[in-house]
């Protein structure tokens, strides 16, 4: 070819390349189909959540519409190798001043337990897509409606914990430190004379890691504040956010006569299983619930498994969820949320709750702090050209002032 023909083809357009995206981002779809799964679990149980249920029906409903959810995705191997999902956290559904983790199976003595009218309800749940996981919690109370909302001590807690997720939800952002969260949540509570539970976790978020590094502790006792480490959120980074409220005094919470069924393998602790029956079931756990909680009830044998489950708990290989409960007469309310830190600002992974509604909650008292009030009615993501107009508009009414 000449060159004055080389000369005159054009050059060839150089394709353009789109950003790659963040990791967070990347990850955002598996995320947001978890979200759903478990957002169309919790309307289903939400409906179920009547006088005379029983609490164990409702967890193995859970767990069976996460399963259900989680096997109807994402199906098609990548790379020859199956995507992993399924069950991030199992049903717990915690009544009154039981706090968190409850779960029963047959053999409890309590396995009988049924819903009454104006029982507060808490049901906590999760599921993952490749060890993406999104968990979610909310309170009922059984019998409400508007006609009949709830009312008294009830109906603060309930007010408390949602005013106080709200507010975390616009605290929880890049440039922002753990400690923020803590004592906005204090002030929340304080508004509607109740307390955040002693001690309570939100933990950071990864691949397979729903108990990260860095944490958010509510109403921390003197010992925990002064070991507690202070964490900044980041971008891309993602958080599960359990707020915790109960009518109680100082909001402490104890271990009473309920069984443990609930567990977690510990990843970071290796140890060497002597007994063959606790490897055994080892074996079975990171089979059926890989790095995620579980449920006894998932291993075969109940009796094998609690006996297997001894010595691995001993040796800190594996965690049980305790079910710690608050003095009887008072009463916990719940939400949980999880949050993603991405580049465009924080996203909400999980929906709003199913149930709450501020017509079916009457609570006599109101967040009064100015600033909290404020924070409260600004959007989770800042509308990035509506603040340049903003902006633009301050600047033009200067320069004509």
């Amino acid at each position: 070819m000449s060159d004055t023909a080389a000369e005159k083809t054009p050059p060839a357009e150089v394709p353009k390349t789109e950003a790659p995206k963040s990791t967070a981002e990347a990850d955002f779809t598996k995320y947001k189909t978890a979200a759903d799964i478990v957002n169309n679990a919790l309307k289903k149980l939400v409906e179920l959540t009547k006088e005379g249920a029983k609490v164990i029906d409702l967890c193995i409903e859970g767990d069976k519409l996460l399963e259900q959810g989680t096997g109807a995705v994402y199906n098609k191997s990548v790379k020859g190798v199956k995507v992993s999902k399924g069950i991030a956290f199992p049903t717990c559904v915690s009544v009154n001043n039981a706090v968190a983790h409850y779960s029963p199976l047959e053999s409890d003595p309590n396995s009988g337990q049924t819903l009454a009218k104006d029982d507060v309800v808490k049901i906590h749940l999760g599921a993952h897509i490749d060890g993406f996981a999104a968990i979610s919690a909310e309170t009922v109370v059984v019998g409400a409606s508007e006609k009949e909302p709830v009312t008294g001590r009830r109906a603060d807690a309930i007010k408390a914990a949602w005013t106080a997720a709200e507010v975390a939800m616009r605290l929880v952002k890049v440039g922002n430190k753990n400690w923020d969260v803590t004592q906005a949540v204090e002030k929340v509570t304080a508004a509607f004379g109740c307390k955040p539970v002693e001690g309570m976790l939100s933990c950071q978020q990864s691949q397979n890691v729903i108990d990260g590094k860095k944490r958010i502790i509510l109403n921390p006792s003197e010992a925990q504040k002064k070991d507690f480490e202070t964490a900044t959120f980041a971008e891309n980074e993602v958080y599960g956010i359990d707020i915790l409220v109960s009518t109680g005094e100082d909001g402490k919470a104890r271990t009473e006569e309920s069984r443990t069924t609930v567990y977690q393998r510990e990843s970071t602790v290796t140890y060497q299983l002597k007994m063959k029956t606790s490897r055994a079931v080892f074996s079975d756990v990171q089979k059926k619930a890989g790095a995620f909680p579980f449920n006894i009830r998932v291993l075969e044998d109940e009796k094998r498994a609690r006996l297997g489950l001894q010595e691995a708990v001993q040796h800190n290989l594996v965690k049980p969820y305790e079910v710690v409960f608050t003095p009887p007469g008072t009463v916990v309310a719940a939400f949980h949320f999880t949050i993603a830190l991405l580049p465009a600002g924080p996203a909400l992974v999980t929906h709003p709750p199913v149930w709450y509604k501020p017509e079916l909650v009457k609570s006599d008292k109101e967040l009064e702090d100015p600033e909290l009030k404020e924070l409260l009615t600004k959007k989770l993501r800042e509308d990035k050209k509506a603040a340049k107009k903003a902006a633009k508009k301050a600047g033009g009414d200067a320069a004509a002032a």
